[in-house]
């Protein structure tokens, strides 16, 4: 298994994730089992096998988030190196095309979320620039075959 990446609010939400579903929601679908039950027969009620159908895909994801947790290498922000964009870096890049700048934070994959700004190391931008550092301008490949120029002009810890 990879490493999972993950700041410590990326940690700490997960955790929190990982608490609500393996109670409250548990609870909530055990409800919904006993129930759908009460309806009568089970091999005709669509009722318990919608509710059966959630409960296998919450084992699911309670698994998957325990799996996460348990290869996590949480990173220490305050200790990110800022001569070369990293994972915990908060970078602003210039987008030499469009003339325009935006600030991301690098993160690992489970967390990024582009909607908030939270961009992952694995993507084509942030592959693109991990490792480099300030005045850099580096090329990016888009998935539809058009390249993108990007200079960095900050880095900063989180």
């Amino acid at each position: 298994m990879k490493d999972v990446i993950l700041t410590p609010a990326g940690y700490e939400h997960l955790k929190r994730e990982l608490d609500y579903l393996r109670t409250d929601k548990r609870r909530e679908i055990a409800e919904r089992i006993a129930a759908a039950r009460e309806f009568g027969e089970i091999a005709e009620n669509a009722e318990y096998d919608d509710a059966k159908n959630e409960q296998m895909m919450l084992e699911h994801r309670i698994a998957q988030l325990e799996e996460r947790l348990a290869d996590a290498r949480v990173i220490d922000t305050k200790r990110v190196d800022t001569s070369v964009v990293s994972v915990g870096s908060v970078v602003r890049l210039r987008d030499l095309d469009a003339k325009e700048t935006i600030e991301y934070f690098i993160v690992g994959s489970a967390e990024a979320n582009p909607a908030d700004r939270k961009l992952s190391n694995e993507s084509p931008v942030g592959k693109a620039i991990m490792g480099r550092k300030k005045g850099e301008t580096v090329e990016v490949a888009t998935p539809r075959g058009t390249k993108l120029k990007f200079k960095i002009m900050e880095i900063k810890a989180a």
